[in-house]
């Protein structure tokens, strides 16, 4: 039966009546097939079911907002599709070859719809084959107006009637615009996956260059992606992207646009990705911030009016925190401050039910340890580093913004500046002893030292230098509690502050941006400034629509400002923060303040330099005891100098701050407070530094030759 088949068709064909019965059959088909699509062409458009172009001459894209760092890099982007508009004449001639071969390769012959190919589908589709023939402009169409031309609809009634209408609009367009126009807008336009619209935001996502760059491998790759976006992904499936690029390269050889040659040496040239795999996972904690700020100022215009957003972000600095910090949060969990007894971060991430999803089951909490590092330029409020968290992806709860945590110790010096306002010197003795303080209708509150130890009477410079509570206590109560909330409240502290005693010792609750950010007015010489993340604002064409101006006020004047300053100097040359700081061989001159609260629950370390503020935090989202013993100094601080030693390795180091004329020096015996005598034991004699006429006027009336039994 098989081997007469061919020869009963052959006679068959030879019949002239049968031939042209059959010739005759198919014409009228064909004609019949034309009449329905006259008719369908005319009534697909009737009731404005086709766009109109008349907008399409002003055509602007969406376009994603673009956030850079401080130096000018790319950090990220917002919008739901990332896309930069750039003209034709700037693409490299590689991408536009490479589209044209594979999209369209009559493009600039016919007018919208390519009969030779739309012929070709018809016969194709007779045969019981699927071959596609939409133009670049056809595609164009639809992707403009996938409301009204919706390309997934691809049989049946439906699918005819989106094809007609997107070959109506097609020809409407190249009757409007030029074919360099309409390549332009479509090589704008097409969807290239990873939400990268646009040969050039394709170009920064998958190769790290501009599209005017791409070589002829890189625009193949390109150009082998619209067909299916993510199943030719290069960094999901990087062998069937290499497949697909090879097959774009070969119909480019067969196409006259490259040689033998040429193909096969583009064809072995390496996938070479960009090594950054996506615009997320930098500063994610400090570019939600910023987005929330930009959300409220500009609503959705952030999303797709193509913004540059130049922010204060240092990279460098950046990358320099989230690595302290990640480095001593994971030493404390390994023991290398002692035994550690909760469950750590990596054992969190192996024992989660579904690894690699966000963490839900506590809300806005994570259940491991955590940690913030801030680190602010005092001289303009620019924040040039923060990290909100160990991971953004499990948990997008921001400490360093959304936060409220008790300060400890770290609010002291604000008690400490306002006994210094108050022209209480640093060299007054007070009695480091148990204290009691009264408190209506409720039992006597019995603040201790964290050591639980009592030195006896000390100087107040000795009391910050080894964080004393008990004198703390004392001298705030000496200047009182509204002394002291105006002092913070002046720094630039605005959470609520009660009216109780135990806010000398930091049971208030602040925000860390702001605790941080006060000190700002330490390092500065007593001028402080307010924290912002954003340098400017600007629209495509490089207008600024908003720059933020640099928000500073002075809180006290320089010469008892030095005198704050000096005190929160030795805490690190002297104090608690030597061994972690000086210790480990930082030697920029620096001052700040370790902070531990009375439960254990939170530690600080905020430090300076002349030209930095760097403020680092670690405790448990829902407040636990982190392990016995802890202490800023012992588990913070050594985040902060791990930072500022890598950021000072590229950073100049800055001079020393110069004391003010004004301020006077003195020798001091520190067990009388009075001027000391050639006949005081050197180890009690001390130079110290005083605001004019608030300096001991008597000699040492305990070491004196004079003295009775001397």
């Amino acid at each position: 039966m098989e081997s007469t088949l061919p020869s009963r068709l052959t006679r068959w064909w030879h019949f002239p009546r049968r031939r042209r019965n059959l010739l005759v059959g198919l014409l009228a088909t064909a004609l019949f097939l034309l009449a329905l699509l006259a008719g369908a062409w005319t009534r697909v458009c009737a009731g404005g079911a086709c766009p109109s172009i008349a907008g399409l001459t002003n055509y602007d894209p969406d376009q994603a907002s673009k956030v850079y760092a401080a130096d000018g890099r790319l950090i990220t982007d917002y919008g739901l599709q990332r896309r930069t508009v750039v003209p034709l004449k700037q693409m490299s001639p590689a991408v536009v070859a490479a589209f044209l071969a594979v999209e369209d390769r009559r493009f600039y012959r016919h007018h919208g719809i390519d009969w030779v190919r739309f012929f070709g589908a018809l016969k194709s589709t007779i045969l019981g084959k699927r071959q596609g023939f939409s133009t670049i402009t056809m595609q164009l169409a639809g992707n403009l107006w996938p409301d009204q031309i919706d390309r997934r609809q691809r049989t049946g009634l439906k699918g005819l009637s989106r094809k007609i209408r997107e070959g109506r609009m097609a020809l409407e367009i190249e009757r409007n615009y030029s074919k360099d126009k309409i390549l332009e807008l479509y090589l704008n336009q097409i969807d290239l996956g990873n939400r990268a619209y646009g040969v050039e935001a394709a170009a920064q996502r998958y190769f790290g260059k501009s599209a005017r760059s791409l070589n002829v491998a890189e625009a193949a790759m390109l150009a082998g992606l619209p067909k299916a976006p993510t199943i030719y992904n290069p960094r999901r499936s990087p062998r069937a992207a290499v497949q697909r690029r090879n097959l774009v390269i070969g119909i480019l050889e067969d196409a006259g646009k490259l040689s033998d040659e040429s193909a096969e040496a583009w064809k072995s040239y390496p996938l070479l990705l960009s090594t950054r795999s996506d615009y997320s996972g930098v500063a994610e904690y400090f570019v939600e911030y910023i987005r929330q700020i930009l959300s409220t100022r500009f609503g959705t215009d952030l999303y797709r009016a193509g913004y540059r957003i130049m922010t204060t972000l240092d990279l460098d600095m950046q990358q320099a925190a989230e690595r302290a910090l990640e480095a001593q949060l994971q030493n404390i969990e390994d023991g290398g401050t002692g035994p550690y007894r909760h469950r750590t971060y990596r054992q969190y991430l192996d024992q989660r039910p579904e690894k690699g999803s966000p963490q839900t089951d506590t809300g806005p909490f994570s259940p491991y340890l955590q940690g913030l590092m801030v680190t602010i330029e005092p001289k303009t409020g620019y924040i040039r580093a923060m990290v909100g968290g160990r991971d953004f992806e499990d948990n997008k709860y921001n400490r360093a913004t959304q936060g409220i945590r008790q300060a400890g110790s770290a609010f002291k010096p604000f008690v400490f500046a306002a006994a210094i306002r108050a022209g209480i010197p640093w060299s007054s003795v007070w009695d480091d002893a148990p204290v009691s303080v009264e408190i209506p209708e409720q039992p006597a509150w019995e603040p201790k030292n964290y050591d639980s130890r009592f030195d006896g009477p000390i100087t107040m410079r000795q009391a910050i230098r080894q964080s004393r509570n008990t004198v703390a206590v004392r001298v705030g109560l000496q200047v009182g509690e509204d002394a002291v909330i105006a002092e913070a409240s002046n720094y630039g502290i605005t959470t609520r502050i009660p009216r109780v005693p135990s806010i000398f010792i930091g049971s208030a609750d602040v925000s860390p941006l702001e605790l941080i950010g006060a000190y700002s007015g330490f390092a500065n010489l007593g001028v402080a400034t307010t924290p912002q993340g954003i340098l400017r604002v600007e629209d495509r064409e490089g207008r600024i629509i908003w720059q933020p101006e640099i928000r500073d006020h002075r809180v006290m004047d320089p010469e008892h400002a030095w005198l704050i300053l000096d005190g929160l100097r030795d805490v690190v040359r002297h104090g608690t923060a030597y061994s972690a700081v000086v210790g480990k061989g930082f030697r920029v001159p620096a001052g700040g303040k370790t902070g531990t609260t009375n439960d254990g629950m939170d530690v600080w370390f905020i430090g300076f330099t002349p030209d930095l503020v760097t403020g680092v935090w670690m405790g448990f989202d829902k407040k636990t005891v982190i392990k016995s013993n802890a202490q800023g100094s012992l588990l913070a601080a050594p985040a902060w100098t791990a930072m500022m030693r890598e950021v000072y390795e590229r950073r100049k180091i800055p001079a020393p701050w110069a004391m003010p004329e004004g301020i006077l020096s003195a020798e001091i015996d520190m067990s009388t407070n009075s001027l000391a005598t050639p006949f005081c034991p050197r180890d009690k004699v001390v130079r110290e530094v005083f605001f004019p006429g608030t300096e001991p006027m008597d000699y040492c009336p305990l070491h004196s030759p004079f003295r009775g039994g001397w």
